[in-house]
């Protein structure tokens, strides 16, 4: 068969590993180890002497650290990884890529720098990763100490982190945080269509990955010594194979504490003959193909993953063979789902197909090296490809949360290369339907799936994932501290369970019982307090004035400020008796400078009451609200005072959607309300620049009602509330609702020609028959609101 000389082929492999008390042992860094794969990448191939000037590009994965800031380590880090492992080697590609996160990576990568080889792009390329992550944890737990930090010159293509599509507040509230719990509820998923019991199922898991470990006992680049288990083995629990997220127990869970590192060299058959590396080592990439699977809550069966199984029946399309002619599998193993729901329920292999779902011994027992497993699969498929010339290694590689896949089919047989379509697999993957979804449920659901989240001390919380009884979707978890309601889905399996959910301002919670919520979660009845922590409420007859009360850190909020406050608003839409309020803040320097960042940047929980930040940027208020702004409100202190009806402002304020400053956006709705309070144009300006708008300017742009000296805007408040207060607050109870519902039209003739039901509602009230009556009678009104 005659090949074109542009053909992408792999003609390098290597693989690398450090273990800890190893006479070798010399705690590498991370690029130290990707360095060491890819020299004997090279010297596979031919030589790094002979071949490291031809390289034009080098592409690498990206480490655990670099991924999420929840990775970082203590020990320094460099500033381009794909220059840090070059230097190592002497050599000076024109292109560096630091490659995005994610498990399905080097597949991704090689298929991408097949193709660019293909057109001419490169004549060599050199992908690699590395992770040291058990030195770190290693050198942490002994107290010492090491310095990884360089710094390297040279331009790098960073793609980011990459986390787009993997982290949502949603999921996140309701402690669906990481791999363990969002694998969890896809397993139990699983098991439910299946109609197996726990322990059923379990003993399915452990007969699984039992052969796993065989391999990887034979592995001499197992993180480890690994003994080969049987399956009760992987499933007893006990001290060292402890819960994690039920069902998994530690040992059925992907290890991430690994020092390991792979590299692939890959040139064309042009450059491979050009430089005389033996056509024996050529490795061609028959099939490819790689697509996103929809968001957790999107899936309609969460134990299903169509979007993988769609890119594997491309693969083996495009190579032109069956799964059954393919002789060696490489099935991406973080937990047992992301196998069993690919290659046995979407591609009909068995738990004990004598070929094996594993080259490596997967990433429980031959390890987890972050984003780069999958790049010793290919290097493992590559090698056995090559001693069994004609046969076929198949490669599936995950990454997220069954978010993400790409396969790669490789062969010693020649055969042409085929770019991607992988767009139109996406098109049909984005086509599909997804179930409806409730993000504040209320009353009586079903149990869809969930999971148990286990600390090192027992279980912690449960999660669920419902449906309501009209089948929407939600997410939900146990309450803090609901000790009894975790023991209950401990205790039996809760899959088809009835619960009761509530929603609050820190996610959707359930348990078993009515009564048992509303044990935890009584329902408030709106009232002031006598006093308040961080506020001052003062009540003036019919006026009430609400100061945020936190001068010490420029009145910014915190959630439990912003619970109060929600708490105080709550009270006074409640209260009859009280129908105009000022909002302001202690002293003279801030009014509100918004979100406590101190807070934030120490790592503690966040949320924000249902009514929005202070408990009113999302609130529908019938009562008017004026905001008395005394010095600069800044990020949620100006989407407060957006969200009142009326803005006084001292001459020494200043108003700042400053969020972008800090990596952040308005999203409490100054992003929505500036541009509809001043012109858009404008609006844009000091969003996109985090600039202030002085008071003055806010004035002529019509941002604030008045400008008093400073000192005085709580007085110009209450000047203006004297004037409301004089008024029929029936009718400024309507006015405002009316004004309201006007925003909702898409014109002015729209609303206007609306039904005017709310003069029904004026009529039938006794401030209505007042006013004229008091007109009539030349006296003053005396208003009921009602």
């Amino acid at each position: 068969m005659s090949i074109s000389p542009s053909t992408p082929i792999i003609v390098g492999v290597g693989q690398f590993t450090e273990r800890i008390g190893s006479p070798e042992y010399a705690a590498l860094s991370s690029a130290d180890i990707a360095a060491r794969a890819a020299e004997r990448a090279f010297a596979d191939a031919k030589s790094l002497d002979s071949l490291g000037q031809h390289v034009d590009a080098i592409a690498t994965t990206r480490t655990f650290e670099d991924s999420t800031p929840r990775r970082a380590q203590p020990f320094g880090k460099t500033d381009n990884f794909p220059r840090s492992v070059a230097s190592r080697l002497g050599i000076a590609p024109r292109v560096a890529v630091l490659e995005k996160a994610g498990g399905n990576t080097p597949q991704q990568l090689v298929t991408e720098f097949a193709e660019r080889l293909s057109t001419g792009e490169f004549r060599m390329v050199l992908l690699a990763g590395g992770e040291n992550i058990s030195t770190a944890r290693w050198l942490q737990k002994s107290g010492e100490s090491a310095d990884w930090s360089e710094t390297v010159e040279g331009s790098v293509e960073n793609r980011g982190m990459g986390m787009t599509g993997l982290a949502y507040r949603y999921n996140m509230s309701h402690g669906v945080v990481g791999a363990p719990p969002s694998y969890a509820l896809c397993e139990t998923a699983r098991r439910g269509r299946l109609g197996q019991a726990p322990d059923e199922y379990l003993a399915e898991m452990g007969r699984l990955f039992a052969p796993f470990t065989e391999v990887a006992a034979a592995n001499p680049y197992s993180s480890s010594d690994v003994t080969a288990s049987t399956p009760n083995e992987l499933t007893t629990v006990g001290e060292r194979n402890r819960m994690i997220a039920s069902p998994y127990p530690l040992r059925l869970v992907a290890r991430d504490q690994v020092n390991q590192g792979a590299a692939v060299v890959l040139t064309t058959v042009g450059t491979a003959r050009e430089l005389g590396i033996a056509e024996s080592q050529w490795i061609y990439l028959h099939g490819h193909a790689a697509v996103a699977e929809r968001e957790l809550m999107q899936r309609q069966d969460l134990g299903r993953y169509p979007a993988a199984v769609l890119a594997c029946e491309e693969a083996l399309r495009q190579s032109g063979i069956t799964i059954d002619e393919v002789t060696y599998f490489d099935f991406y193993s973080c937990f047992p789902v992301a196998v069993s729901s690919v290659a046995i329920d979407g591609l009909g292999l068995s738990a004990d197909d004598p070929r094996g779902l594993t080259l490596t011994g997967g990433l429980p027992y031959f390890g987890g090296p972050g984003n780069n497993y999958s790049m010793h699969a290919i290097c493992t498929a590559v090698e056995r490809t090559r001693q069994d010339p004609g046969s076929y290694g198949f490669v599936g590689a995950n990454g997220g949360y069954l978010s993400k896949y790409a396969v790669g089919i490789y062969s010693s047989k020649p055969a042409e290369f085929v770019a991607s379509d992988n767009a139109r697999l996406q098109k049909v993957v984005d086509g599909w339907d997804a179930p409806a979804r409730e993000e504040r449920p209320d009353g009586w659901a079903t149990i869809e799936t969930y999971t148990v989240v286990y600390s090192k001390t027992g279980p912690d919380f449960a999660v669920v994932v419902g449906r309501t009884a009209g089948g929407n979707r939600f997410l939900a978890r146990t309450d803090a501290g609901d000790s009894d309601t975790v023991a209950q889905v401990v205790a039996d399996d809760a899959l088809g369970k009835k619960v009761f959910v509530r929603h609050t301002s820190r996610g959707n919670r359930f348990a078993f019982t009515e009564e048992r919520i509303e044990q935890l979660l009584p329902r408030r009845t709106p009232a002031f307090r006598e006093s308040y922590e961080y506020a001052i409420v003062e009540r003036d007859g019919h006026l009430l004035q609400v100061t945020i009360n936190r001068p010490e850190v420029r009145n910014s909020l915190h959630p439990m400020a912003s619970d109060e406050l929600a708490e105080i608003w709550d009270a006074f839409e409640a209260d009859p008796d009280l129908w105009v309020a000022i909002l302001t803040g202690a002293g003279t320097a801030a009014f509100s400078s918004g979100n406590d960042l101190k807070y934030t940047a120490a790592g503690n929980e966040r949320w924000l009451p249902l009514t929005g930040f202070g408990g009113i940027t999302a609130r529908a208020r019938t009562k008017p609200v004026i905001a008395a702004v005394n010095g600069f409100a800044m990020g949620g202190g100006t989407e407060m005072a957006l969200a009142c009806d009326i803005v006084v402002a001292d001459e020494t304020a200043s108003f700042a959607l400053s969020e972008v400053r800090v990596g952040l956006v308005a999203a409490a709705g100054g992003l929505v309300r500036l541009p509809r309070q001043i012109p858009k144009k404008v609006a844009a300006e000091h969003i996109l620049t985090g600039r202030a708008i002085l008071a003055a300017d806010a004035l002529r742009l019509g941002l604030v009602n008045r400008v008093m000296p400073a000192g005085a805007a709580v007085q110009g408040a209450r000047e203006i509330a004297e004037e409301i207060l004089a008024v029929s607050p029936t009718s400024v109870r309507i006015s405002m609702r009316v004004m309201a519902e006007a925003d909702e039209y898409p014109s002015e003739a729209a609303a206007m020609a609306a039904p005017a039901a709310y003069m029904d509602d004026l009529m039938t009230t006794e401030d209505y028959l007042e006013g004229p009556k008091a007109f009539a009678e030349k006296r003053p009104p005396v208003w009921k609101n009602r």
